[in-house]
């Protein structure tokens, strides 16, 4: 049990002095002492090869890589000191050195339409895209298989997570607040692998037919109802007007004359075929009373 335990120190030791060499405090893999003498032998003959076909080794031996990427070097087996070469020109040596490149730049990622059971029991699928780079080279190799592919299964989980905790109104009016805490989780837990997440967006959020529909008909409803107590409310300050008017109107015997004298001018103004003569209910009345 106490082997398993020595073991474990160990491997977490040499991770953790892969990780510090992004900082530049120590120097990444085992220095060159540490490849014993088996190792010094093959360096040796791997010089020798090198000065012994001159100047065609070179063609095998000097790498190029673009401003954007970096290259990782192994030495039997081993990181190389200094992390990562490049940009730019970079030796190698035959047959007991490996390189792999790397590229730095912005990477967009867009995560696969996922069926989320939000928090109010409600099925949605949401799909959202991810951008990232590569912040260290050194750890991206050393620490994870394949640092691309992770960052992007790891992205797909996490959307599921985080919206799951959610409900279907939170989801359709807070994506910022949403798409922040994705990133910095995201950001969060690549950080072991040397994987920056710049921006987490969260591009569409289909619900099921059924629910379009109910929702629809919930919203044309809801239109309706405003509209029915707005033309109450207006029915109802249309009929204050009017009785503030007949007040007006039955304090002045004379006011009704002038209103029908004005209703006369606005038909005679039409130019109508047809005039409809209208005749007051007072001059009715006071017929009826003789």
């Amino acid at each position: 049990m106490q082997d398993f335990q020595m073991a474990d120190k160990d491997f977490d030791a040499k991770r953790s002095s892969i990780h510090a060499d992004s900082t530049g405090i120590i120097g990444a893999g085992t220095p060159e002492g540490g490849v014993g003498i088996c190792g010094w032998i093959l360096t040796a003959l791997a010089w020798l090869m090198v000065i012994c076909t001159l100047p065609f080794s070179l063609c095998v031996c000097i790498k190029v890589v673009q401003e954007y990427e970096r290259a990782v070097i192994f030495r039997l087996g081993r990181l190389l000191p200094g992390g990562a070469k490049g940009p730019g020109i970079f030796f190698i040596l035959p047959c007991i050195e490996d390189y792999t490149k790397v590229d730095l730049r912005t990477v967009s990622f867009d995560v696969p339409p996922q069926e989320i059971l939000t928090r109010d029991s409600v099925t949605v699928s949401v799909d959202a895209v991810v951008y990232y780079r590569v912040q260290n080279a050194t750890i991206s190799i050393a620490n994870v298989e394949n640092a691309n592919g992770s960052t992007r299964l790891l992205a797909q989980t996490t959307l599921r997570n985080v919206l799951g905790t959610k409900n279907l109104a939170e989801i359709l009016s807070d994506r910022d607040n949403i798409s922040t805490f994705m990133q910095s989780s995201l950001d969060e837990a690549t950080d072991q692998w040397g994987i920056k997440v710049e921006r987490v967006e969260i591009k569409d959020v289909r619900l099921p037919v059924q629910l379009q529909r109910a929702m629809a008909a919930e919203a044309e409803a809801a239109r309706e109802a405003r509209a029915k107590v707005i033309a109450a409310e207006g029915e109802q300050n249309a009929s204050r007007a009017l009785k503030e008017a007949a007040d007006v109107i039955a304090e002045s015997p004379a006011a009704l004359q002038l209103r029908y004298l004005q209703t006369l001018s606005n038909i005679s103004a039409e130019k109508n075929s047809t005039i409809i003569f209208p005749l007051p209910i007072e001059l009715v009345s006071g017929l009826l009373k003789k």
